[in-house]
């Protein structure tokens, strides 16, 4: 299996739906060797992670993004040239290993991918957990991911995708036929997720709202494919008639001085605070102060961040245009352009405390009901069709 990032190591969502989707595949009985194209430790006891050893980790995180280029001093180049060195380093690996398939997880790793499968002629499934349009905000994005995409894509054996939503789009955008493409949802391991301290860190938040006020936040990266401009619009709509409202926007991103900018331009500067990338406890906190969670991306092929939301007691708002509306009811949904729904449903959420119970717990009930277990059946399936594997229920 190639990927870019496991946490702690990971810059987003990709390293966490790795880990866990491993996790519950390791259960059922598939030996896992994750190749990642950085030197750290991982302590894992349910797969192999194997080093590329092409640079350090913080060389790698934050690279997700195809706009984003490297510029650190242990490195020459930029996010491709780091994987003309994963594919060397994939050359080794896969002369020196015994597997069975090839598993990779989206653009970052398609290359090694395809010499991989060139060198061994072991079958090869592309997992997309998104595409260059997705990220580059529905447009067509950097054309030689673009390119390296539809490469990988035409010649791969089987391609997963994360949603309906996404085989739609590698349907319509790379002319794959669709029963090329099986969809394989997301999840989310409530194990893996540790409780709230009862000490918040956001202490400021936690004295205003002793005061009346409410929270709305947004944990992700801050690029044009989350649509945070888009929730910037409706804060200013949601603040003229319920102005003890304060938007927590947790994340690092292309967009974070933009959006600074654009609070300022629309006079709610006082009401919208910006901390930066977070993880652990103050990732976890967020959520914990939060009264209602937005998620109002342009193009969201899955997008975690909703259920993990609920693992910590808030509702949640999204956009229609993300795969994880496909499994999750018990939130509200908007599309990502419509700023008046999006600030009205914003202010009924934090006006009616009955809704935001009603939402809250409703979704606790219905997260109980998703799990990784289909996922990982559904690629045992798809593993199968290629060679057969022993299959552990």
């Amino acid at each position: 299996m190639l990927g870019w990032e496991l946490p702690p190591h990971n810059s987003g969502g990709l390293g966490v739906a790795c880990y866990q989707l491993c996790k519950t595949l390791a259960r059922k009985g598939v030996e896992i060797k994750f190749v990642v194209p950085y030197t750290a430790e991982h302590n894992l006891d349910f797969m192999d992670v194997i080093s590329a050893k092409i640079a350090n980790v913080s060389a790698i995180n934050g690279v997700y993004d195809s706009s984003e280029f490297i510029d650190n001093k242990d490195l020459s180049g930029n996010v491709f040239e780091i994987q003309d060195r994963y594919v060397h380093a994939i050359e080794n690996i896969v002369n020196e290993s015994d597997f069975h398939v090839i598993h990779a997880h989206d653009w970052l790793t398609f290359r090694a991918a395809l010499r991989a499968r060139e060198i061994s002629g072991k079958p090869l499934i592309l997992h997309i957990h998104s595409i260059e349009s997705d990220r580059a905000g529905d447009k067509k994005g950097n054309p030689l991911v673009h390119e390296i995409e539809q490469m990988g894509l035409l010649l791969a054996d089987r391609i997963v995708a994360v949603s309906e939503l996404t085989k739609q789009k590698i349907v319509d955008e790379y002319n794959i036929p669709a029963s090329k493409i099986v969809v394989a949802h997301n999840s989310i391991d409530i194990d893996d997720m540790h409780d709230l301290d009862p000490h918040n860190s956001y202490t400021y938040l936690e004295e205003r709202k002793s005061h009346g006020y409410k929270i709305v936040v947004n944990i992700g990266r801050l690029t044009i494919q989350k649509g945070l401009t888009n929730l910037l619009v409706a804060a200013r709509s949601v603040i003229d008639v319920q102005p003890k409202t304060i938007f927590l926007i947790v994340g690092s991103g292309d967009q974070y001085y933009e959006l600074i900018e654009l609070s300022a331009k629309l006079g709610i500067s006082q009401n919208v605070m910006f901390t930066g990338f977070q993880r652990g406890k103050q990732w976890r906190d967020a959520f914990g102060v939060a009264d209602l969670f937005v998620m109002p991306s342009v193009s969201e092929p899955f997008g975690l961040t909703p259920l993990e939301a609920i693992v910590y007691d808030t509702p949640s708002l999204i956009s229609k245009q993300s795969g994880v509306s496909e499994v999750l009811n018990n939130c509200l949904k908007t599309d990502f352009w419509d700023t008046d729904k999006m600030a009205n449903d914003i202010v009924a959420t934090l006006r009616y405390d009955s809704l935001r119970e009603t939402l809250r717990d409703n979704a606790r009930d219905e997260l109980k009901k998703l799990n990784w277990d289909n996922t990982a059946r559904k690629l045992m399936n798809t593993y199968n069709e290629h060679h057969k594997l022993e299959v552990v229920s």
